[in-house]
């Protein structure tokens, strides 16, 4: 038994590089991406539009006994928590991807600012979710409006007086790593400058203008997947 563990050692560790690899690839990171951008979407639309931010006294009670509260549930609880594992899978994979190529300054404010934004994420869809994690799984009363009307005034402000901010950060500082290091094409780079700025000036007149970053997120990422397959598929005869 002993003689056949040893043997399938070096399998078993050849398997566990080979997974690894595969998982720090440049598709990995499109996958992540891509993953990001919907389902923080999704999850940001089920929040900011779940009916107990409109509803009376009456109609929360209402809401609750309906099981009307099930998407805000959905969006906050699951979908926001797995958006924010597949940003820092993204945000790790492109710096995996760049290496030693890497400008320290901009290497660092991407870093941070992803896992800043991450945070925030985390915590504005916490802070929405809460009343109804209060009701649905703590067995507490359904809270008053006005409750939910503070709760939702603080969600709004970390995530669109906040996160916005540090999303332009993270924009900027991913343009220019990705510019310098040759992964990103021009008009990608340039298109995130433009909205860095965006961000930086129109979230307190549009609020919905946060989704520029999952936006560019899966364009990047569309165009790194692609990169990748015209890189993996040759013509006959093509050289490697």
């Amino acid at each position: 038994m002993e003689s056949l563990e040893g043997d399938d050692a070096p399998a078993i560790v050849s398997a566990v590089d080979e997974a690894g690899r595969q998982l720090r690839a440049p598709w990995a990171a499109s996958v992540a991406g891509i993953l990001f951008s919907i389902l923080f979407t999704v999850g940001l639309v089920l929040l900011r539009d779940q009916p107990l931010l409109r509803a009376s006294d009456a109609e929360i009670l209402q809401i609750f006994d309906d099981g009307r509260d099930l998407p805000a549930v959905i969006g906050g609880l699951y979908l926001a928590p797995f958006a924010g594992i597949m940003f820092l899978w993204f945000v790790a994979v492109i710096r995996d991807q760049l290496g030693e190529r890497e400008d320290r300054f901009f290497a660092t404010v991407f870093f941070g600012s992803g896992i800043l934004f991450v945070g925030l994420w985390f915590m504005a869809a916490a802070i929405a979710s809460a009343p109804i994690v209060g009701v649905r799984y703590l067995h507490f009363a359904p809270p008053s409006a006005a409750t939910i009307t503070l709760v939702a005034s603080m969600a709004y402000a970390v995530l669109f007086a906040f996160a916005t901010r540090v999303a332009a950060v993270f924009l900027i500082a991913t343009a220019t790593i990705g510019l310098r290091g040759g992964v990103f094409p021009r008009w990608l780079g340039l298109g995130a400058y433009v909205l860095a700025v965006v961000l930086f000036l129109v979230v307190a007149v549009w609020e919905w203008i946060i989704l520029v970053l999952p936006a560019w997120v899966a364009i990047a990422s569309i165009l790194i997947l692609r990169r990748e397959r015209a890189r993996r598929v040759r013509p006959p005869g093509g050289r490697g």
